[in-house]
């Protein structure tokens, strides 16, 4: 089994790299750590970067996942080798420009870009942002799948993943306490649907929703609240259409727990993603079809 300790970082192609670091850093409010080459990171928490834009297709999309010794990357690339997942591991220049000592590559059942990285870099300085929107980290993402049953048999039986609760046909998936870290949303095509980052207070999403309404940021859902992780939410478009989302007070599911929890099933509609009733205009949680 591949064993997930944290989600690390995400890497976005975008057209225009310029104005992805702008964004980030003046709206989403990230920190600029540095620009290497083509390569733009920044962070959002004492991690060495949690997003890095370079220039290319945005479609191209990358998540990474830490492992935590060279026994279990090994290990990894033994399991997936064994799969035919066409696993490649990184050279060192490569693991040099992710900032990890060693690191695996391979594409998932729906063909999304995963990297399994080792003793990934921490910042030995505090995270100090260009614009104070009240982010403590970077928790979870969206992937898109184009069969969700298949795909979480992978994250479950092939990697240490949990089902926490499903929406649909939709599963949201736990490593750690946190509710979840990975969602799987059906949709035609693989790729990072959304990027989440915890942040303080509910103070913080209000303040964030008046700051983007004024700065003509496109809303897509909420602010509201998840009947299924309990996190109140907000949900922004960002450059090349990627789904950015501010959160707050999610659900641990802790160590103690675990023998006796049991997933919850929940119908493929709006009241599920939201208990207050905010509509989504996110394609991916309006898909009935495949719920």
């Amino acid at each position: 089994m591949i064993h997930l300790h944290d989600i690390r970082y995400v890497r976005l192609a975008t057209r225009n790299v310029a104005a992805a670091t702008d964004y980030a850093q003046k709206i989403l409010g990230l920190e600029l750590v540095r620009k290497e080459g083509k390569f733009t990171y920044l962070r959002g928490d004492d991690r060495d970067h949690t997003i890095v834009y370079y220039e290319g297709d945005p479609s191209e999309t990358t998540a990474a996942f830490e492992v935590r010794s060279a026994a279990e990357l090994e290990a990894a690339g033994v399991v997936l080798d064994e799969m035919k997942m066409d696993a490649r591991r990184g050279t060192r220049e490569e693991a040099e420009q992710r900032r990890v000592d060693d690191f695996v590559t391979f594409k998932d059942p729906s063909g999304n870009n995963i990297e399994l990285v080792l003793r990934p870099h921490h910042c030995g300085r505090r995270y100090f942002p260009s614009r104070d929107a009240g982010i403590t980290s970077f928790s979870h993402i969206g992937l898109r799948t184009t069969n969700p049953v298949r795909d979480e048999a992978f994250w479950t039986g092939v990697c240490n993943a949990r089902v926490s609760d499903r929406i649909g046909a939709a599963p949201l998936l736990r490593i750690d306490e946190v509710h979840h870290k990975i969602a799987l949303f059906p949709s035609t095509y693989p790729g990072v649907q959304h990027i989440n980052h915890q942040v303080e207070s509910i103070d913080d999403v209000m303040r964030a929703w008046y700051f983007l309404v004024e700065k003509g940021v496109k809303i897509v859902f909420g602010p509201g609240r998840h009947p299924t992780s309990s996190a109140i939410f907000l949900y922004f478009e960002g450059p090349d259409g990627m789904v950015y989302e501010y959160s707050t007070g999610v659900r641990l599911i802790k160590p103690e727990d675990e023998a006796t929890y049991t997933p919850r099933q929940f119908p493929f509609n709006a009241q599920s993603f939201c208990m207050w009733g905010a509509k989504p205009d996110i394609p991916e949680f309006q898909n009935k079809k495949t719920a």
